[in-house]
């Protein structure tokens, strides 16, 4: 680092491969350690690495730069995790199951959810009533809404997010 900042692009260089893939174990098990999908390590590299460009200047050159980039690394993995705040990641492929309604299931609980489908915009209500009540797959609900789709997985991903906003609103 101390070349590097001093101008020597090729020690820049070096220390930048061989730091990458320290960081990468450190942000691998400290994503796992904290709750993070190990997917997003790769993301927590790249900030650190940004983060050690960007703040190359304020490492003391008289002290250790181990520390120093274990702070940034810990940082950023906060920082991470404070991005993901509380939601947890489903795949759309699941929402049907969790989203389907058992015909025989209770006349009560039936009347409310069309209340609440009802509640929402129509192209919402077909698509959820589409892959939830009727059991479509995501491919013939695009084909029949004349969608793409990774259109339809957005959509239903506004839909229910419109729909628990509902639920929330509405008097239990």
């Amino acid at each position: 680092m101390r070349a590097a900042i001093g101008g020597n692009a090729s020690a820049y260089r070096s220390l930048l491969q061989t730091l990458t893939p320290v960081l990468r174990g450190v942000a691998r098990r400290n994503c796992a350690r904290i709750g993070l999908d190990g997917s997003e390590a790769e993301d927590v590299v790249q900030e650190v690495l940004i983060a050690l460009h960007l703040k190359r200047h304020t490492w003391d050159p008289d002290r250790p730069i181990g520390p120093w980039i274990m702070t940034i690394t810990r940082n950023k993995l906060i920082d991470a995790r404070r991005k993901r705040g509380r939601s947890t990641h489903v795949p759309i492929e699941e929402m049907n199951e969790v989203l389907s309604v058992d015909g025989s299931g209770d006349s009560v609980a039936r009347f409310d959810i069309n209340r609440m489908l009802e509640r929402l915009g129509e192209r919402q209500r077909d698509l959820l009533r589409s892959l939830s009540i009727e059991g479509c797959s995501v491919q013939e609900t695009a084909q029949r809404l004349n969608m793409s789709e990774g259109a339809v997985r957005v959509a239903l991903h506004r839909a229910i997010k419109g729909l628990a906003s509902l639920y929330r609103e509405s008097p239990q």
